[in-house]
């Protein structure tokens, strides 16, 4: 496992983490989900990804349980706030800050949060205090670090422009080989203000596994299966997206590798991206996933990938 340093912070994070929305406390039963979560740490992969919103506290009550007794150092914990946990209880206030990072670091069983992230941009609270609210828990030492997670070039700027304040060393962004979006302004803006991007649904919730086929029914134990997981992956799942991605196949076998490690490369060649993250439900997809790090791709390969994508007609 390869590692890289977290925009302007003093963490190495490995360049494939384990994220848990949609599994870890939901979707996967608590057995293979420590599993995943052993088989990944024994591997070399120390940066785990969570929320308080992932099954409204479920799945940083599950990392809790599973990290108890591990050494705090040999990890590095993000999670996030900002999706409602109650009616009344949501958004990036100075009040639903202190009260979030509590409840999640009570759930989660530890002192401190490595990296403390804005899910997402919150229009109804003034951005001074989100940055001046999350200075404070950075500055009491339940954070060591803050991001935020798909906010707009104009978002993050102007968080950048508050004074007095803790700087974001990352950012959260969908990116794939399917979703180019952070490319045009996004990575740009990280990269000259000191912020990586740890990328969230690098394989497009799958879909750049291969496992799914055009005209063919998906796999029974599948993702887009499950009524838990599969309700993110229809932007995918058409012909014309599964046409391209079967495409793929023969660059990825020019390549020495699996379909899947051919896509997370293909993130993981942006200097600006610092890790992938991956969601698991069995030990061998963390090890055919964690298997991309590092490795050396003829970028000629990523160009014809890249041109494939490009060619999608999307209705």
């Amino acid at each position: 496992m390869k590692y890289r340093r977290l925009g302007d912070s003093d963490l190495q994070v490995s360049e494939i983490s384990l994220g848990s929305w949609l599994t870890f406390g939901v979707g996967v039963e608590a057995d293979k989900a420590r599993a995943c979560l052993d088989r990944a740490l024994d591997i070399g992969i120390n940066f785990i990804d969570t929320a308080n919103i992932y099954g409204r506290g479920a799945a940083e009550s599950f990392l809790g349980g599973a990290l108890a007794g591990r050494p705090r150092d040999s990890y590095v914990l993000a999670t996030k706030l900002f999706f409602p946990m109650t009616e009344s209880d949501r958004g990036l206030s100075r009040t639903q800050i202190l009260k979030q990072v509590d409840a999640s670091l009570a759930r989660l069983k530890t002192d401190y949060i490595d990296l403390y992230q804005c899910h997402r941009y919150d229009d109804e609270t003034p951005i001074e205090e989100t940055m001046e609210a999350l200075s404070e828990v950075v500055r009491a030492g339940k954070a060591r670090h803050i991001g935020f997670s798909e906010w707009t070039p104009q978002n993050i700027r102007d968080a950048l422009a508050v004074p007095g304040t803790v700087k974001f060393v990352s950012s959260q962004p969908q990116y794939s080989l399917l979703w180019r979006a952070p490319e045009a302004e996004v990575i740009p803006l990280s990269a000259a203000n000191g912020i990586s991007q740890i990328v969230w649904s690098p394989l497009a919730q799958g879909v750049l596994t291969g496992k799914y086929r055009p005209g063919a029914a998906p796999p029974p134990d599948s993702r887009a299966t499950s009524d838990q997981m599969g309700g993110f992956i229809d932007r995918f799942m058409n012909d014309a997206v599964l046409g391209a991605v079967d495409q793929l196949r023969p660059l990825a076998a020019e390549a020495g590798c699996t379909l899947a490690q051919f896509a997370l490369a293909w993130v993981l060649r942006e200097p600006n991206v610092a890790s992938a993250i991956i969601g698991a439900s069995r030990p061998e997809q963390v090890d055919d996933n964690a298997a991309a790090s590092g490795l050396s791709i003829d970028p000629a390969l990523f160009e014809k990938a890249e041109a494939i994508a490009a060619s999608i007609v999307r209705a």
